[in-house]
């Protein structure tokens, strides 16, 4: 009796990762598209398969939510600690949105509201001219799901399931209280999944302006979770 839940038990876990494999592949797919050229998607599929058969061994039936829900959090969260193992973003670019969000922050405590560019450009000793240069530097954060951004705790969370949704909810406020072009320009670019020229249409702005958008929206959601706890 013993013996044949064993091989019960064996076939089901065998069966609940054949069944999940699509998923493993539809989240390396959904996240690639947003990652740099050099990112593989069979990585993200490797280390997801690992998460994977890391949530069949832990899934508990009664913990209140169903396998594929466990199961795609431990995806993407194996996904996702690969690439912050990566540390793929290059540094120049993690040095100006750190700047870039710093000042955002101190002028929002000054201020009392949302700076305008001239304003930001000022306070790092930069013409706006030379501000929009560094903000279409930073745009090339959008290489990455927005998400994953390094700006929230979490990491070190032993219930991963309830750190990842105080993170998305977190997030969520954030974006909520970003300057409406900006929460449109991000809407359209995550949610709606247009490129960049299709945002510049929507917006009646340039290509290069929607980057210059999204740069500074991406610092500002930094500077509004840094100390998120």
């Amino acid at each position: 009796m013993i013996a044949e839940y064993a091989i019960h038990s064996k076939r089901k876990g065998e069966d609940l990762v054949s069944l999940h494999l699509p998923l493993v592949k539809r989240i390396a797919g959904h996240m690639a598209v947003k990652l740099p050229s050099h990112i593989e998607i069979d990585d993200l599929i490797q280390v997801g398969l690992i998460g994977l058969l890391k949530a069949k061994e832990d899934y508990q039936e009664d913990s209140g939510a169903t396998f594929s829900t466990y199961a795609t959090i431990r995806i993407r969260g194996a996904m996702m600690d690969e690439l912050r193992a990566r540390d793929w973003l290059p540094r120049s670019v993690q040095k100006n949105l750190g700047q870039v969000a710093n000042a955002l922050q101190r002028l929002e405590q000054r201020f009392g509201r949302a700076p305008k560019d001239f304003e930001v450009a000022s306070e790092l000793g930069l013409s706006l001219d030379e501000y929009y240069v560094v903000l279409a530097d930073v745009s090339l954060a959008r290489l990455t799901p927005v998400e994953d951004i390094d700006l929230v705790a979490g990491d070190g969370e032993p219930d991963r399931e309830v750190s990842e949704s105080l993170r998305a909810a977190a997030l969520s406020d954030a974006i909520e209280q970003l300057p409406e072009k900006e929460r449109l320009m991000m809407s359209l670019y995550y949610v709606d999944n247009l490129n960049l020229k299709e945002i510049g249409l929507v917006l009646e702005v340039s290509e290069s302006r929607v980057s210059q958008i999204h740069g500074q929206a991406i610092a500002r959601l930094k500077s509004q979770l840094r100390d998120w706890n």
